[in-house]
């Protein structure tokens, strides 16, 4: 797959065994709901949400919202049944949680394949743990549903050993790889949660190192993270701005039969232009 011009800003977890929080969702300025069934579904209420979220995404009523399925883990004794339940109620993609090997990939792809074959469903991955994170490249290119990477940073930072700073200095080089990975593949890619509900500061801080990063959005656990999170990574006025002139003195450039363009002293090529292209397709 190709990276989306789709917004994927803010993508919040709902379980899947809460009717209520559910329905909320369809009302939340979200670009993504992920419909969970692993963290936050108990052992004796998987079959239960499973189901439940099956008939959430054919009952509709999300509007643009991308209705994502986090499934559990295929080695678990659910993790099969899931993904037979979530292909056929065919939501816009199956998030396959602690992805450590391409082969996982390709195992999902095959079971989606069995229920539907050729679906518009998309396989994303959470790369949460150091197995995962040095296998990226093999995970990127497994499948061409793949769609988005998710990090799972907070398991990540247990498994390392590491300390959570402010300025999460332990992770960046594992930012930096995921960034760099989905470029190269050509897929969206989401930071990790922010566990402290209540604090929008150290949220809003993170999210714009997300976005300095590069990370297309970030995912999120509590209807009050979305606001502040598609601030941050929403283009802004002055970015939308300065794209349309990119854009304009591109076309110019071409018109008079140039390759390349100046504009307040610096050489704009194509890749400029597209990248122009691209934010206000997200401004829209």
């Amino acid at each position: 797959m190709t990276a989306s011009n789709r917004p994927r800003r803010s993508a919040l977890y709902m379980p899947a065994s809460n009717a209520r929080a559910l329905e909320k969702a369809k009302a939340l300025d979200c670009d993504v709901v992920i419909i969970d069934l692993e963290d936050a579904v108990a052992p004796d209420a998987k079959q239960a949400a499973r189901t439940a979220a099956a008939e959430a995404v054919r009952g509709g009523g999300y509007g643009h919202r991308e209705l994502v399925i986090r499934v559990n883990r295929l080695d678990t004794p659910w993790g099969i049944a899931d993904v037979q339940e979530a292909a056929e109620a065919e939501p816009d993609a199956i998030l396959l949680p602690k992805v450590e090997s391409a082969a996982e990939v390709v195992q999902l792809e095959a079971l989606m394949e069995g229920v539907r074959p050729n679906a518009r469903t998309a396989i994303w991955c959470m790369i949460e743990t150091p197995r995962g994170f040095l296998k990226l490249k093999d995970i990127a290119f497994a499948s061409h549903r793949l769609g988005c990477l998710v990090m799972g940073f907070a398991d990540l930072v247990k498994d390392l050993r590491a300390v959570e700073t402010v300025d999460r200095l332990p992770l960046h080089y594992a930012m930096s790889r995921a960034v760099m990975t989905a470029r190269a593949a050509n897929i969206d890619v989401l930071d990790g949660m922010y566990p402290i509900i209540k604090d929008e500061e150290g949220l809003v801080r993170q999210c714009r190192q997300a976005r300095e990063f590069g990370f297309d959005g970030k995912t999120l656990i509590h209807p009050s993270q979305i606001a502040p999170c598609n601030a941050a990574f929403a283009p802004s006025e002055e970015e939308v701005a300065q794209a349309r002139r990119i854009i304009e003195a591109f076309e110019t450039a071409r018109e008079e039969g140039k390759g390349l363009a100046v504009l307040d002293g610096q050489m704009i090529e194509a890749l400029h232009a597209d990248a122009a292209r691209r934010v206000l397709a997200m401004a829209r």
